[in-house]
């Protein structure tokens, strides 16, 4: 597959919120991300927090009051999705949080996806699921695998890159007096 820009990874998403102190909150307490420095440069309010490889930026709306609110959980509109290692306690702690999910569960070829919807407080939808039951099949090509599958492939890459490197860097050079036949 081509990748003509060069890409590597998901960095952040960006959410405008009516109020940054209160997504702040839930992506701290609900989902686990932890606030990380932000240039001082911005002229706007807002935060970074970071967790699972990837950022969120939260910006504080200019216009809170106008802001679109949502009500009712919608699993076809636009969303952030986590891998969660334990579904029933992810159902656990947004019960005990008082955070209202919908619960769907999805199968193909017999393999079964559990999924929960819920919304930050500003109305955007997070799902949680354990959808790496779900292989990952490419359209072209026949390689088969899951996402813990491709990210154990590229740790088992670089794992194996660094360890030659350290190889190679380990060996002491040959002086090509040794390598002479006099």
């Amino acid at each position: 597959m081509a990748n003509s820009l060069g890409l590597a990874s998901l960095n952040h998403i960006s959410l405008v919120c009516r109020s940054v102190e209160k997504s702040l909150d839930f992506y701290q307490n609900v989902l686990g991300f932890f606030p990380i420095r932000r240039p001082g440069s911005f002229d706007f309010d807002g935060a970074w927090l970071f967790s699972y490889g990837i950022g969120i930026h939260l910006l504080q709306s200019e216009d809170p009051e106008n802001m679109p609110k949502k009500s009712r959980i919608n699993p076809k509109d636009n969303h952030i999705s986590f891998q969660c290692e334990s579904m029933a306690a992810v159902e656990r702690k947004l019960s005990e949080l008082g955070v209202d999910y919908i619960q769907r569960t999805v199968e193909e070829g017999g393999i079964q996806v559990d999924q929960l919807f819920f919304h930050d407080p500003d109305g955007f939808m997070i799902e949680i699921c354990n959808c790496d039951n779900l292989p990952v099949i490419p359209l072209v090509g026949d390689t088969v695998m899951t996402c813990s599958r491709v990210n154990l492939q590229k740790q088992q890459q670089q794992q194996q890159k660094q360890q030659q490197d350290q190889l190679m860097s380990s060996l002491v050079p040959v002086k090509e007096d040794y390598l002479s036949c006099a």
